[in-house]
Parts: C-alpha cells; sequence; structure tokens
C-alpha cells in the first residue's frame, strides 16, 4: 500500500467534498502549485484510491426514492446458488447496493423503487425468480436521518 501524506489526505477529502473542483482549485486550498496537485490526484486515481467520480442525483425527484432494504435468505448456501444469485443481482437496475453479510440472512440489498406498489411486483417478479432464493425480509426506509458517502479521514 502506497503511504499518504497529509496533502494526500487533504485532497482525498477535498475531492469528497466536490469533485468538481479543477486542478487548480484544489491546488489553491492546499496550498500548492498545480502541476504537483494534477501529479498527486493522477497517482490516487492510478493507485485505486479515487476509483471514479460521480453525480449524486436526488431519488425523489426521478420518482427513486422509497429505498427499500431486503434481507435475502437462500434456500441453501452452495458455490453454485450463491455465484447465480450475485451474477442475478448484479444486472438489476433497483438493487443500488448488494453485500454478502454474516448471520441470519445471506445478502442485504438495497432496493430504490418509486413506490410501495412496485416493489410488491419487484419482488414477485424480479426478486421472487431467481432460482436458490428461500426467503426474504424487507425494511421500508420511513426517513433518512443521516446519509454519507465520504470516507472518514
Amino acid at each position: 500500500m502506497d503511504i499518504l501524506d497529509k496533502t494526500d489526505i487533504a485532497i482525498l477529502r477535498i475531492l469528497q467534498e466536490n469533485s468538481h473542483l479543477t486542478t487548480k482549485e484544489v491546488a489553491s486550498r492546499v496550498n500548492l502549485s498545480t502541476t504537483p496537485v494534477f501529479e498527486r490526484i493522477r497517482r490516487l486515481e492510478e493507485s485505486g484510491y479515487i476509483k471514479k467520480y460521480i453525480a449524486l442525483l436526488d431519488a425523489d425527484k426521478l420518482n427513486r426514492g422509497f429505498n427499500v432494504y431486503c434481507c435475502v435468505k437462500l434456500q441453501r448456501l452452495s458455490h453454485h446458488i450463491a455465484t447465480n444469485f450475485t451474477s442475478v443481482i448484479k444486472d438489476i437496475p433497483e438493487v443500488i447496493e448488494c453485500y454478502n453479510i454474516s448471520g441470519e440472512y445471506d445478502f442485504l440489498l438495497k432496493v430504490c423503487a418509486p413506490d410501495m406498489k412496485y416493489y410488491r411486483e419487484f419482488i414477485l417478479n424480479v426478486l421472487g425468480t431467481i432460482e436458490g432464493l428461500g426467503s426474504l425480509t424487507s425494511m421500508f426506509v420511513m426517513a433518512e436521518v443521516k446519509h454519507e458517502l465520504a470516507i472518514p479521514l
């Protein structure tokens, strides 16, 4: 692993807050000239500290603000069933996060939908058709209390 210094950490913090800033704007915030900051950012990208740059969209304005956490238990745990499940899940756009977890359930999904009716049809016609799915439990988000995407540095 590369060693990050204070300036690298500062650059990462700044870019997490606003990745739309120019290199010149980032440079002025870390008190360096543009060229070394450009080289540091390029190094951080190439070494995988910065995975990609995205625009954060408003799910409510796009009629996708009904969030559901769905706990999935497979019929039985086998390599074939788990591999098939993850392969299918990766291609379902409504599933915006998927984690293989320990405990009572095998997977935790975050599903983004327009409303309850849509989610019901999604469960019946999409998730419910996946081979090897045993059971699922849905938890509906009533209010978002905190939603941070930045990694604490």
